[in-house]
C-alpha cells in the first residue's frame, strides 16, 4: 500500500497531483512489487504483470493548454489516470512536465522489465479519432463555402475574419488531432509527442 513519501525512493519512482482543487492527491510508487496508488480511501498495489493496457494521450483544458494523460488499466478491468497537470489554487493549474515525464518512462521500463504483455497505445481510439474527422472535415467545407461568398460578394472584413478564425482553429486543434492520431507502441519507443 502507498506510505508517506520514502526519502530513499528516487524521484522519478514517485508521483502526486491533484485532480481537483477541492479533492484529495493521487498518490503514486514505483515499488519492487508493483505500482503502488492512492486516491481518496482507495489504495492498492497492481503488479506490473497485471496492468493490461496503458493508454497515452493529448488532453488540454481550458485552464492548461499543454496537459497529457495516461490511462491505465488493471487486468480485472480497474482503470486510474495519471495526468501531467495539478492544480495549486482556484485559478492556477500547474505542469508537472518534467516528473511526468519521468514517473512514466520509469513505468514503462519497469514493465518491459517485468515481462510485461500490456497493450500500450496512443492518442484517442479509432472511432473518436474518425469521429473527430469527420467533424472537422464538415467544418472546413462549412468554412470554405464561407469564404467563397464573402469573396464573391466582395466582403473583405468577412474574408479576413474567417481567415484569421481558420489560422487560429487549424493552430488550436491541429495540435490536438497531430498528437491525438491512434497508435500502438513499445516499451522502449514510447511515444514523444504524448509526453511534455
Amino acid at each position: 500500500m502507498p506510505t508517506d513519501i520514502d526519502h530513499e525512493t528516487p524521484p522519478q519512482d514517485r508521483y502526486a497531483y491533484k485532480a481537483s482543487l477541492m479533492g484529495s492527491a493521487h498518490l503514486f510508487e514505483l515499488t519492487k512489487k508493483g505500482l503502488s496508488w492512492k486516491i481518496g480511501g482507495r489504495s492498492d498495489v497492481w503488479a506490473y504483470t497485471d496492468i493490461a493496457s496503458i493508454r497515452l494521450s493529448f488532453r488540454p483544458v481550458t485552464m492548461q493548454s499543454h496537459r497529457f494523460r495516461a490511462d491505465i488499466r488493471h487486468a480485472s478491468g480497474r482503470r486510474i489516470t495519471v495526468l501531467s497537470t495539478t492544480w495549486q489554487t482556484v485559478a492556477l493549474m500547474v505542469p508537472q512536465n518534467q516528473d511526468y515525464r519521468a514517473f512514466i518512462t520509469a513505468l514503462h521500463q519497469r514493465m518491459a522489465a517485468a515481462g510485461s504483455r500490456a497493450v500500450l497505445s496512443g492518442g484517442l481510439t479509432t472511432i473518436h479519432y474518425g469521429a473527430a474527422m469527420v467533424c472537422l472535415a464538415l467544418l472546413a467545407v462549412a468554412m470554405a463555402g464561407l469564404l467563397v461568398r464573402a469573396i464573391a460578394t466582395g466582403e473583405w472584413p468577412g474574408v479576413l475574419f474567417l481567415l484569421a478564425f481558420a489560422a487560429w482553429f487549424v493552430w488550436q486543434i491541429g495540435g490536438f488531432v497531430r498528437r491525438n492520431r491512434p497508435i500502438t507502441y513499445t516499451f522502449d519507443h514510447v511515444p514523444e509527442s504524448l509526453l511534455p
